[in-house]
C-alpha cells in the first residue's frame, strides 16, 4: 500500500485521480486549500467506497504551511511515495486587465504549489531511491490560450519543471511525468454556456469533454510505469 498525496484533491480531476488510486488499495491523502467541509465530504466518499483516506487543509503556495502538512502526513502515514500535483486555479480575462495580485495568484496556485510540494517530497523519495511525481498541467501550457495568458504561462512552467526535475532525479530512481489535460467535465468549466461548450467540442476530434476518472486511470498507469519519466502526455481527446 503506497502513500499517495493528491493536491487539490477534493473535487474534479483531483478527486477522480484519488478514486482510481484508492481502488488500487493505496492510502490516499487529499489536500484542499480552504474548503474543509468539501474536503471531508470527499474523504468520506472514498472511505464509503472501501478506500483508505485522510484529508489536510493547507495552502501549498505557502511553503511553511506545506511543510507543516508534510510533517503531519509523515508522522501519521510515513513518507509520500506518490505525489500528484493537481492543485491549481484558472483566470479568464484579458492579460492587460489583470492586476499584479491576479498575476501572482495564478502563478502561486498553479506553479508554486507544485514546486513546494515536490521540494518537500523529494528528499524522502531520494533516500528511498523510489517514488513518483505526477504533475497535472494543461494543453494550454503547450499551445497557449487567448484570455488565459498567465494560466498558460504557469502550466508551461510546470511542463519545464517536469522535464528538468525528471532529469535531475532519474539517477536516484525517482520518476517525474505530467498529464496535460484538455477540457474536462469539472466545476472549472461550468462557467461555459451550452453554446460555448458545443463550439469547443467541435474542435475536439473525439467530440466530448474528458471525465476525471480518465485522468485517474492515466495517473495510475504513470505511477506504475517504471521506465517512463520526463514525459508530458496530452489527455485532450486529440485537441492539440
Amino acid at each position: 500500500m503506497r502513500t499517495v498525496l493528491v493536491t487539490g484533491g477534493s473535487r474534479g480531476i483531483g478527486l477522480g485521480i484519488a478514486k482510481c488510486f484508492a481502488a488500487k488499495g493505496d492510502m490516499i491523502i487529499l489536500n484542499g486549500r480552504e474548503d474543509s467541509a468539501n474536503l471531508q465530504k470527499s474523504v468520506e466518499e472514498l472511505k464509503q467506497a472501501g478506500g483508505n483516506a485522510d484529508g489536510f487543509i493547507a495552502d501549498l503556495s505557502d511553503y511553511e504551511k506545506a511543510r507543516e502538512m508534510f510533517s503531519h502526513i509523515k508522522a501519521r502515514y510515513g513518507p509520500v511515495e506518490v505525489l500528484v500535483n493537481n492543485a491549481g486555479s484558472a483566470h479568464y480575462g484579458l492579460f492587460s486587465d489583470m492586476s499584479f495580485a491576479d498575476i501572482q495568484g495564478v502563478m502561486a496556485n498553479n506553479l508554486y504549489t507544485a514546486v513546494n510540494a515536490s521540494h518537500l517530497a523529494v528528499p524522502d523519495m531520494v533516500r528511498a531511491k523510489a517514488g513518483c511525481i505526477i504533475n497535472i498541467t494543461s494543453v494550454w501550457g503547450i499551445c497557449g490560450a487567448s484570455c488565459e495568458v498567465m494560466y498558460s504561462a504557469a502550466k508551461a512552467a510546470v511542463i519545464g519543471f517536469t522535464k528538468a526535475l525528471a532529469r535531475e532525479l532519474g539517477p536516484s530512481g525517482v520518476r517525474v511525468n505530467a498529464i496535460a489535460c484538455g477540457a474536462f467535465e469539472t466545476r472549472m468549466n461550468t462557467q461555459l454556456t451550452r453554446e460555448e461548450k458545443n463550439a469547443f467540442v467541435e474542435n475536439i476530434p473525439l467530440g466530448r469533454f474528458g471525465y476525471p476518472g480518465e485522468a485517474g486511470a492515466l495517473a495510475v498507469f504513470l505511477a506504475g510505469a517504471e521506465y517512463l519519466t520526463g514525459q508530458v502526455i496530452p489527455l485532450d481527446g486529440g485537441l492539440v
